[in-house]
């Protein structure tokens, strides 16, 4: 099936639902981003921000991009002129660094908090405790120009449906207890991003938001 297809078929499936899908375009080149903006994909993820910052100005300006890789400090000025939002937030440092750059830029940069759902030690990630220290702070509260808007999880690479419900249902249970705690009276903290190819269907039963799906798109990268 071509790039449009599978876009269309995904969207099918997933009309009716509170998910959107993020087409995950890393290291596939711009023509095939093209085809996926010619077939209606508007919201496009990317894992490197240097590749990001080349794509950027090749595809149309109402593209919106999301980092979902994890997002060094020294880097953070490369996609801030554009980012629409980065779903790797894993410190307050990071938080800080994206507020002063979005800040020079005049704009305010959409950010979710990515937490350790997995049993896979390489997965990165907040527990609850480290987010709660973070949005308890001073010195978050003193930001002006980033937006917390939900969370993010990768889930263990599985095909145990039952051990995947349940990363997914830590990572609803996270996002609530966080909207309770602190963003009670904040409509824009709404996002659960969750699921990938191979899970999102599971994700979106569970509660995503946002699904970051590339290979059932693209085709598995040779």
């Amino acid at each position: 099936m071509s790039i449009a297809d599978n876009i269309h078929r995904i969207e099918q499936e997933l009309a009716g639902t509170a998910a959107r899908l993020v087409v995950v375009t890393k290291t596939h080149p711009v023509e095939k981003l093209e085809e996926a903006y010619a077939a209606g994909a508007r919201m496009f993820g990317e894992n490197r921000p240097q590749e990001m910052a080349a794509k950027q100005p090749q595809l149309p300006a109402d593209v919106e991009w999301h980092l979902i890789g994890q997002l060094q400090t020294n880097k953070a000025k490369l996609v801030a002129p554009f980012v629409h939002t980065v779903q790797s937030i894993d410190s307050l440092k990071l938080l800080r660094e994206l507020d002063k750059h979005a800040a020079a830029h005049h704009r305010v940069i959409n950010g979710l908090l990515q937490f350790h759902i997995a049993r896979e030690e390489t997965k990165s990630g907040l527990t609850l405790a480290e987010a709660e220290e973070i949005l308890a702070s001073d010195a978050y509260r003193q930001l002006q120009h980033v937006r917390l808007t939900g969370v993010m999880g990768v889930a263990t690479f599985t095909h145990d449906e039952a051990q995947l419900r349940q990363e997914f249902g830590q990572l609803r249970g996270y996002f609530q207890q966080l909207k309770t705690a602190y963003f009670a009276d904040q409509p824009g903290f709404r996002e659960i991003s969750m699921g990938m190819s191979g899970d999102y269907a599971l994700a979106v039963a569970e509660g995503s938001t946002l699904v970051r799906v590339g290979s059932a798109i693209f085709g598995s990268r040779g």
